[in-house]
């Protein structure tokens, strides 16, 4: 493959949501030069910016670290890892002071302090919100503000991940960029790379991220040997507003903590009629929603008496998709369905970002440092890609770099008829609702795809998590598998790491 060649002296970045960016930051404060890329401009085409509810962190007098951290634990159905979600939850207050340091307008109670929302799964209010609904365009705005004043970093905005570059020892040493109109390839060598390419919510037809986040930094990371966690562990939010959108616009869950109900097409309640019955687990939620959909009673968000007539003031966000929809959440209850909302599993990493390779760094969505176990806590991922995305710049920074880069592979896009092939089978088999027989629909498909299309990045990264959903015969957190509807006596994680063609020739 011929290709252009730039060296960077310094760290390459891949991705510029929240983490991506705040592992820049920390690696230009500790004196390296940063390069950024993402496809699209700042503040574009990342799930950080579309974050409805807020940044998870004990900021009360009622509230501590240890409370958030058993919080945690309950909600990732026993495989949260308790060192990270340690490290994650001390370091909550001090990760909220950094983003209103840079600008992040949180919204303040009386006496100065942050001003917090209640959510489900937590004991007590703890997410600090911005306008009520726009906690994340705010704080990355403030974010990319930053960003765009420090000398030390420079963007590339037009620049999309194509294969990550190892020496003969096996480091990564780079990364191959598809960068401009023309998408010519580009061999960037860096002294690391740090992935923050998201998660994998456009491998579904029901999605309430960017489309254009289909797991393809998890795949290309497989593809180079790094292990993957837990890939079939997937989040579907139960209030995407099922308006007719892709992506679905989100019902933020913060509106249950309000007092907004779940109910039927015939205003029965779908979880209960207890005050806080619509304040479980998201896969429990999820679960009411999707089976209320599938035996056609409907499913719907009924915030009328709960916020009435604030709606426009408190959840700005939710309130305009809702006009924009035809609908005024103030007079009817809002349609919603379960979408693919956040991926748990991802490239195995620790609270530094390192992963298994040596030179390859993952932070935020696409890393799976098993904070948040089988099941996520709502509003944790906000911190997690601010903290854990601190911590892997300043650890990236020291790195040196290695050799000569080896050959790498040219993987081909999936075209776009094929495309929504894919995500209508994986929602259709790989969602809320799982069993063998659909799964194995849905490999066969990944099959015909890579057959008929080449081995696109997608394809792998749909059949990690398909496989692994396949392969854990029971249900937990998010997995649920209608044909194992138990949960197994010992709680395992997921661990794959791909045989790569010389160690495969090696082994003969």
């Amino acid at each position: 493959m011929t290709m252009n060649r730039i060296r960077h002296d310094g760290p390459l970045v891949v991705g510029a949501g929240l983490a991506g960016l705040s592992a820049a930051l920390e690696a230009a404060k500790a004196g390296a030069k940063v390069l950024v890329i993402t496809p699209e401009p700042l503040l574009n085409a990342c799930s950080s910016a579309w974050a409805q509810g807020g940044m998870a962190a004990a900021l009360t007098p009622q509230d501590s670290p240890r409370r958030h951290a058993q919080d945690t634990q309950a909600a990732g159905a026993g495989l949260v890892e308790a060192e990270a979600t340690r490290i994650l939850t001390e370091h909550g207050r001090e990760t909220v002071e950094w983003l209103a340091a840079l600008g992040a307008p949180f919204d303040r109670d009386d006496q100065g302090g942050f001003a917090v929302s209640l959510e489900a799964a937590h004991a007590v209010p703890r997410v600090a919100r911005v306008g009520g609904d726009g906690a994340g365009r705010a704080i990355l705005t403030a974010v990319v503000a930053a960003v765009r004043a420090e000398k030390s970093i420079a963007v590339w905005d037009d620049a999309r991940l194509k294969a990550l570059a190892r020496d003969a020892h096996g480091r990564v040493v780079g990364a191959v960029i598809a960068r401009g109109a023309d998408a010519k390839p580009t061999l960037v060598t860096a002294t690391a790379v740090v992935l923050a390419t998201g998660g994998a919510g456009g491998l579904f037809a029901a999605t309430t991220t960017p489309a254009a986040l289909k797991g393809e930094g998890l795949a290309l990371a497989a593809l180079a040997g790094a292990e993957i966690l837990d890939p079939e562990f997937v989040q579907f939010h139960p209030t995407a507003l099922d308006v007719g959108v892709d992506p679905a616009p989100l019902a933020t869950e913060a509106l249950r903590g309000e007092g907004a109900r779940l109910i039927d097409g015939e205003g029965r309640f779908l979880l209960g009629a207890e005050d806080d019955a619509d304040l479980k687990p998201r896969d429990v939620v999820a679960r009411a929603v999707h089976a209320a959909r599938a035996s056609g009673r409907g499913a719907y968000l009924d915030a009328r008496t709960a916020v009435g007539e604030a709606f426009p003031h408190e959840f700005p966000a939710v309130f305009a998709a809702c006009m924009r929809a035809g609908l005024d959440p103030r007079l009817s209850p809002m349609p919603v369905m379960a979408a693919c909302h956040y991926h748990m599993g991802g490239i195995a990493a620790d609270a530094d970002g390192r992963t298994t390779l040596q030179g390859l760094y993952a932070v935020g969505e696409c890393a799976a440092t098993g904070v948040h176990g089988a099941n996520r806590l709502a509003s944790n991922s906000l911190l997690e890609a601010a903290t854990f995305g601190r911590r892997a710049g300043r650890a990236v920074a020291g790195e040196r770099g290695g050799d000569k880069p080896q050959p790498t592979p040219d993987l081909p896009d999936l075209p776009e008829t094929a495309m929504a092939e894919l995500r209508a089978a994986m929602t259709a088999h790989c969602g809320v609702v799982r069993d063998a027989q659909g799964l194995a629909t849905l490999l066969a498909l990944i099959d015909r795809l890579e057959a008929r299309h080449g081995p696109a990045a997608v394809l792998l990264a749909a059949r990690l998590i398909a496989q692994a959903a396949l392969d854990r015969r029971e249900s937990r957190g998010g997995h649920y598998r209608s044909d194992y509807p138990q949960a197994a006596a010992r709680a395992e994680h997921t661990r794959v790491r791909l045989v790569r063609p010389a160690e495969l020739e090696a082994a003969e």
